[in-house]
């Protein structure tokens, strides 16, 4: 439930339940509000009714998103500068509710089509090479000493880069989402359905962690774990513990490119692409609704690149 503040936004529950309605995953909904309750802790400081808002308050938002004198959604002060990629999602939220406002016959005083985003630099994406990618995936069974953590993390990293599926489907994995070919029930972001692909090896790492994971009753595939050989099986593991440890094994492995969950997933799509697969393959895999998302990992590879180049050129003999 929003708190008091932002009651001040107008028809902010009505948005919440509309987003709701419209069977957009808990998840989704929670960006939006979340997003929303940066723009009235804005507004707070700068002391502006939402009705007067006018283009020289969305220039001063979009500096103050962009500036580490903003505050988080909890009204914590924060030193993080947020990357065009993250202020041009809190203002496609504005654009979004100001169309619901609209819809709801509310007048605002500024329409959806003057929200501009801001533009994004263009930046070449670097994912580590295979061989970086097996050593990290690899790498609990080196620098976990407790054996169950070990065990359960290779499989957690196997399984990832196994399915590229999202870091928030992967902790939401149930064990009854896989068949016994090692095909995988995905309800993902928009509650899209499809089915991703276990290879033998992350199948025999699951079997692995299961085996010493016992008969433990539970919706969750992947349990936290607190020592003493006690599981917590009404939980899930968290995706900040699941970052946080990618991170670390890359510490510790020396890898110098930047290696998270999201870029393991970005890995699985370009490394799929260097072998040929099709980016139409690649797009149902990765449950992106556009093939354009979809072609942003397989252009990220030089060598699927390069080969396309040796193979097309006209003048290649």
């Amino acid at each position: 439930m929003a708190n008091e503040q932002l009651k001040q936004l107008p028809a902010f529950d009505d948005f919440l339940l509309n987003l709701k309605v419209s069977n957009l995953s808990q998840e989704t909904v929670y960006n939006y509000e979340r997003d929303l309750e940066v723009l009235q802790n804005f507004l707070t400081e700068e002391n502006i009714d939402f009705e007067k808002i006018n283009k020289k308050t969305i220039l001063n938002y979009k500096a103050y998103l962009a500036s580490q004198d903003r505050k988080t959604a909890k009204d914590h002060e924060t030193k993080k500068k947020l990357g065009g990629y993250s202020v041009n999602r809190m203002l496609s939220t504005l654009r979004s509710y100001l169309k619901f406002l609209i819809d709801m016959d509310y007048k605002p005083s500024i329409s959806p089509s003057e929200i501009k985003l801001v533009k994004n630099e263009r930046k070449h994406p670097r994912i580590g090479e295979l061989e970086e990618i097996i050593k990290l995936i690899e790498s609990p069974t080196e620098f976990e000493k407790n054996k169950i953590v070990a065990i359960r993390n290779r499989a957690l990293l196997e399984t990832l880069f196994s399915t590229g599926m999202r870091i928030s489907e992967l902790v939401n994995l149930k064990a009854n989402q896989i068949d016994k070919t090692g095909k995988v029930f995905i309800k993902g972001k928009g509650k899209k359905e499809r089915f991703v692909y276990l290879t033998p090896r992350a199948e025999k790492h699951i079997k692995n962690y299961m085996e010493i994971r016992g008969g433990i009753d539970s919706s969750y595939l992947f349990l936290p774990y607190r020592g003493k050989n006690v599981h917590q099986k009404d939980k899930k593991i968290s995706t900040n513990y699941l970052q946080e440890k990618v991170k670390r094994y890359r510490e510790l492995l020396g890898i110098n490119v930047p290696i998270s969950c999201h870029s393991i997933r970005h890995a699985f799509a370009t490394y799929l692409a260097e072998k040929g697969a099709s980016p139409t393959a690649i797009q149902i895999l990765l449950g992106h609704e556009s093939l354009d998302t979809t072609t942003r990992y397989v252009n990220a590879s030089d060598k699927y690149a390069e080969g396309v180049f040796r193979k097309f050129h006209p003048l290649k003999d």
